[in-house]
């Protein structure tokens, strides 16, 4: 990393580009909240304001260009209107597409003007509010670029001359060009949009460019690392569930359509970027495969071993049989990429809202407690039971999620599928409009279903009485019963086949529950091993007969619980590579965090390097690991300003651990640290 990357690394760090903002000037929302306007052209007067509004920011040695300087921008939606529109239809979370990968390539290639000519004459919603919205872009094109001139910096100044008008010509042009085109999806108004397999799309330019001699290699990486500054420019104006969750995740490797293995030189200067920068964004995710080579895990632990949480990992040998099993095109299968956290989509062909709602397995365990337990003769039957409870509530999760309303997005609807070529906006759907349902706490349920078959039923030395009386009084009165449960040898992650076993079978019944059925739009219901945020906030959180208490949080993701003293590593792999993760290939990662004493030695990264490859190799469908010191992370509770740029993994994404709340950095803080 040179001094002209460093200094920029350094500024945003600072925060120095907060200087420049404003906020969005009140009353004038009045122009695109006309109850009298089609939501697509409310979207589209919000989305010319912006730009017009927005102040062009150039430096002098500038390579890649635009950052948001208009913040707290109003909806396009009065607080009345939002009220009103869910009480008649069913929104998810904001009302805005989300968690989307636009096929950018496209658009890179041929450039806006393209886009233009192939609606010419065209009338509609959709193509009356994107010629609006083209057009106040390159009114903000236009003034960067003249801004460049007034600085001195030409290159620039040049380039947005061209860009966004017509497609690129070079790398920097398609980097530029990319820019643009994320920054306007977001100012749209939709949100957690994410970049997708870059080093695809994006390769040909680089290859041309060194081939041609426009580039050597030092050069393309210096420019992939501003490239890649720029997302923290704005990343704090994209939150989640909490500051860091802004679905900014790029894809490197897999395969090709032809199932060859997709790594390449852009691919490695992505992973070199990221190490030289230590930003949370963007978010790496790696595919892998029995064919990658170890070589390729032991760079991608080094990048671990520097605390960014990632790369996370997604097996090609799971995720694509899984997703054709479900339906999808071979081709689009092997192009798969994934949103904002871990859930699988397609680039341009998804209108999948992958976390559409929540199954929480811990809660079917509790009403089986309470209304089977009693009567039931065996553990066979019980476990019956909780399978019926996780079937109905399969069943009744898809009744929930009807009526759908989405505001439109009409510059995103460019990047996707067809919408050009049937003026159908992409918030009414796609090829893939799938529902995905995530599955929660389900090693929780898993340890409180082997403690019942131990105690219980086997050696009979709790009855059911007893036990249900500890739940609900949270076990206050129950100290011997708790400690029992709580410090039972017989948890999901100490690999014995029998409990892991139970995993088998939730799974697989979860995964059935939602089998043969259809949402409103012709998509199936997906199974999935994540939590989200439900693993902290729910309001399905009690005491269970493993032993955890209602006000303790489950494990994230497909993890051990929080409290199991596990055996080690490979026991804890052994165990979650247990299920055939096929079945249920929403996406949800093993999570497991390793003491950041373990990666100080080339002996050592390489041995974590080694458990990844085996966990890919046995069958596991994603991981990611974190690099911890929890002295340093109790430290920085006490002391934030000695530790601004530390980053952890909190489930999906990585954030900077003192931005995020005390219940986040507790529950990182919390799980259990492996060595090696």
């Amino acid at each position: 990393m040179n001094h002209r990357i460093q200094a920029l690394r350094n500024a945003v760090l600072a925060g120095d580009h907060k200087i420049c903002r404003s906020p969005f000037p009140r009353g004038k929302e009045a122009a695109f909240r006309d109850p009298a306007l089609p939501y697509s052209m409310r979207t589209a007067i919000r989305f010319a304001k912006i730009c017009d509004l927005e102040r062009p920011v150039v430096a002098k040695d500038s390579r890649i260009v635009l950052q948001r300087t208009v913040i707290d921008v109003p909806e396009v939606c009065s607080d009345e209107e939002m009220t009103a529109l869910r009480a008649s239809y069913f929104l998810h979370e904001r009302g805005n597409v989300s968690n989307i990968c636009p096929d950018y390539a496209g658009v890179i290639a041929s450039g806006l003007d393209a886009v233009l000519i192939s609606i010419d004459g065209k009338s509609g919603q959709l193509y009356d509010a994107l010629r609006l919205e083209i057009a106040a872009l390159y009114r903000l094109c236009d003034r960067y670029s003249a801004e460049a001139e007034r600085m001195g910096n030409t290159a620039v100044a040049e380039r947005l001359s061209r860009l966004p008008r017509k497609g690129a010509k070079s790398f920097a042009d398609a980097l530029q060009l990319f820019r643009i085109l994320h920054f306007s999806i977001w100012a749209e108004g939709e949100y957690h949009v994410i970049v997708g397999r870059l080093d695809q799309y994006l390769y040909p330019y680089l290859a041309a460019d060194l081939a041609s001699g426009v580039l050597t290699e030092e050069d393309a990486l210096e420019l992939l690392e501003e490239f890649f500054i720029s997302f923290n420019l704005d990343s704090d104006l994209y939150p989640g569930m909490q500051q860091g969750d802004d679905g900014q995740s790029i894809v490197l490797g897999g395969c090709t359509a032809d199932g060859e293995d997709a790594y390449n030189l852009l691919s490695q200067l992505c992973m070199t970027a990221c190490g030289n920068l230590c930003l949370a964004d963007p978010k790496i995710n790696l595919r892998v495969s029995q064919n990658t080579p170890e070589e390729r895990y032991v760079e991608a632990t080094k990048l671990t071993a520097k605390g960014l949480g990632f790369p996370q990992y997604s097996n090609d040998d799971v995720v694509i049989p899984g997703l054709i099993a479900l339906g999808y095109d071979p081709v689009d299968a092997r192009n798969y990429t994934v949103a904002a956290c871990w859930e699988f989509i397609i680039p341009g062909k998804g209108m999948e809202i992958p976390n559409i709602a929540a199954l929480f397995f811990p809660s079917a365990v509790n009403r089986a407690l309470h209304t089977s337990l009693a009567d039931t003769p065996d553990f066979d039957s019980f476990l019956d039971a909780v399978k019926s409870e996780i079937t109905a509530e399969a069943k009744r999760l898809t009744e929930t999620v009807k009526n759908l309303f989405i505001l439109p997005a009409p510059f995103l609807s460019m990047l996707e599928g067809d919408c050009l070529q049937t003026g159908r906006d992409v918030s009414l759907g796609n090829v893939y409009n799938h529902y995905g349902i995530h599955g929660v706490g389900l090693s929780t349920a898993v340890d409180s279903l082997a403690a019942i078959r131990q105690f219980v039923f086997k050696k009979q030395t709790v009855s059911p009485a007893d036990l249900i009386a500890a739940i609900d009084a949270d076990y206050a009165g129950y100290t011997d019963l708790y400690t029992t449960l709580r410090y039972a040898d017989c948890k999901m992650g100490n690999g014995i086949k029998e409990v892991d076993g139970l995993a088998v079978t939730l799974l697989k019944t979860f995964a059935n529950g939602l089998n043969g059925i259809r949402n409103e739009r012709g998509g199936i219901f997906r199974a999935g091993t994540g939590s989200a945020m439900f693993y902290l906030h729910s309001d399905e959180s009690f005491a269970t007969p493993d032993g955890k208490c209602a006000a303790e949080p489950y494990g994230t993701n497909y993890s051990p619980g929080l409290y199991v003293r596990n055996k080690g590593p490979l026991s804890v792999i052994r165990s979650f590579t247990t299920p055939d993760l096929t079945k249920t290939i929403n996406g949800g990662p093993l999570t497991m965090e390793f003491h950041a004493d373990s990666f100080l030695t080339e002996q050592g990264i390489r041995s974590v390097a080694l458990l990844v490859k085996v966990f890919v190799e046995k069958g596991g469908h994603q991981l990611q690991l974190n690099a911890v010191d929890v002295e340093v992370l109790k430290d920085a509770q006490l002391h934030p300003e000695n530790y601004r740029s530390l980053i952890v993994r909190v489930w999906g994404w990585s954030a900077y651990f003192v931005e995020l709340s005390r219940e986040y950095q507790d529950h990182v803080i919390r799980r259990q640290e492996f060595a090696v």
